[in-house]
């Protein structure tokens, strides 16, 4: 069985900077898309960021491109978001997720996922 555990989370000024971090047990996720998800109030849930098994192989939604980077260490099964320049509309519950076979847009295509972090940007 998988496990995702999400941290990092916090309330944080717009223009702030937050780094959260998943760490996954139960299995070898190496071979595992690892993506980060969120949804705000009110708002359907949406792909934030996804990493594939190859170095360079990344998505960004357009919303967060350019302020948000995300990194694996399969070492140690874990998932980074360094979260840059944030802004009221990045307030969201932040959910790790976990896929074989690719990066897919669809949050219903992840399907392992984290209890989720709250991410709060007060402006």
């Amino acid at each position: 069985q998988v496990q995702l555990v999400e941290s990092g989370g916090g309330l944080v000024q717009t223009g702030g900077s937050l780094r959260l971090s998943c760490a996954a047990s139960g299995r070898d996720l190496s071979n595992y898309v690892m993506a980060w998800l969120r949804q705000g109030r009110g708002k359907e849930r949406e792909l934030v960021a996804a990493i594939g098994l190859i170095g360079g192989n990344e998505f960004y939604a357009h919303s967060v491109k350019g302020r948000f980077t995300i990194s694996r260490d399969n070492a140690n099964n874990t998932t980074d978001l360094q979260m840059n320049d944030l802004k009221p509309e990045d307030t969201a519950v932040y959910y790790c997720g976990a896929r074989l076979y690719g990066i897919v847009t669809a949050p219903e295509g992840y399907n392992y996922w984290g209890q989720g972090t709250q991410v709060t940007v007060s402006s």
